[in-house]
């Protein structure tokens, strides 16, 4: 058994690792830690774990004493708090980080969106990533993917690296449950403010998610992450969890956008390329490390359409963080993870 340690366990990402961490055969928890809610008994802010053996467990304080034990950490903290205390911890431990602290190259994407200091890069944490899966496995310490970015890169990427779309002109829509916003108490996350309504956010090239994806495309592409333009629309979506991302681009030449995308995923055990005229849903991938994905080509605009759900706090990062965690263990990559969806 390896033994794990998640700080931040008590937000919403720190409850989803700690469920596919209660279903792990080979991980086993030694720390679960929070801030503001440390000595709480974690069944007070996880009901969900109260039939598992950590019913009695009690949320520890956030420290490198604490955490150091482990073999590898799962930081699950907020953006801006990680750099800190990964620097603290033993160098020999491993680190999955599901923040952005590590995810950027550029220190004037993290200055312009995130600001304060720029930590450096991580590995990136996105297997099915071309050439990603080995990064990984000989990794120590690995940034975990945002969200929307996981659901555009999953997208996009195979058509990027063929070389069939346009790197300028690419334009993403894409709707979050709420519990992307964290557990933080807030007025516009209110039931009586979501329930029954959407509307847009962080409109206008503002969202931090933008430069993740130019830059995860542009990989893809072997483009320059200047040479990659994305026009990135959220939307908070009145459900409390999943991303559909329709992600558009004008095609370079005539391709058969399917075979591409099917090629690139026929060997991936959480990526699914729909049959013709499926479209994807959330809540088949609810609760999940899988993703789903359609594809239409607009004869219309000369643009392909590229429709992709997750499970924010699975793919998009409590699962995923675990995918990876299996990666550089050298274990089975879907160990503890789930790719059927509870819906409805």
């Amino acid at each position: 058994m390896t033994s794990v340690a998640v700080a931040g366990a008590s937000g919403y990402a720190g409850g989803e690792l700690l469920r596919y961490l209660a279903q792990h055969p080979s991980l086993d928890l030694v720390a679960a830690c929070a801030a503001g809610r440390a000595g709480e008994p974690l069944t007070a802010v996880h009901p969900q774990v109260a039939g598992t053996s950590w019913a009695g467990l009690v949320l520890d304080e956030t420290t490198t004493d604490v955490l150091g034990q482990a073999d590898l950490v799962f930081l699950a903290l907020p953006h801006g708090e990680s750099a800190a205390l990964a620097a603290q911890l033993p160098a020999e431990t491993m680190i999955v980080d599901l923040g952005a602290d590590f995810r950027l190259r550029s220190v004037d994407a993290w200055s312009t969106f995130y600001g304060g200091e720029h930590a450096g890069s991580w590995t990136y944490g996105l297997p099915e990533l071309s050439g990603a899966r080995e990064q990984i496995r000989e990794a120590t310490k690995v940034a975990n993917p945002g969200c929307y970015p996981t659901a555009v890169a999953l997208a996009l990427a195979p058509l990027a690296q063929a070389g069939a779309i346009d790197s300028k002109d690419i334009v993403v829509v894409a709707a979050s449950g709420t519990s992307g916003a964290g557990r933080k108490a807030s007025d516009s996350l209110l039931a009586t403010n979501v329930m029954g309504s959407m509307g847009a956010y962080k409109v206008g090239g503002v969202h931090q998610h933008t430069p993740e994806m130019e830059q995860s495309i542009a990989a893809a592409g072997g483009w320059d992450i200047g040479d990659v333009t994305l026009c990135f629309t959220p939307m908070l979506a009145p459900m409390p969890r999943g991303i559909v991302a329709t992600c558009t681009a004008t095609l370079t030449k005539p391709v058969d956008a399917r075979s591409i995308l099917n090629d690139a995923y026929a060997h991936e055990q959480f990526v699914t390329v729909l049959p013709e005229g499926q479209w994807p849903q959330t809540g088949s991938v609810s609760g999940t490390n899988a993703a789903q994905i359609q594809v239409a080509v607009d004869d219309h605009t000369g643009r392909v359409v590229v429709v992709s759900v997750i499970d924010n706090l699975g793919k998009g990062a409590a699962g995923q963080a675990v995918q990876n965690a299996n990666l550089m263990l050298g274990l089975d990559e879907g160990a503890g993870l789930d790719v059927i969806g509870i819906a409805p």
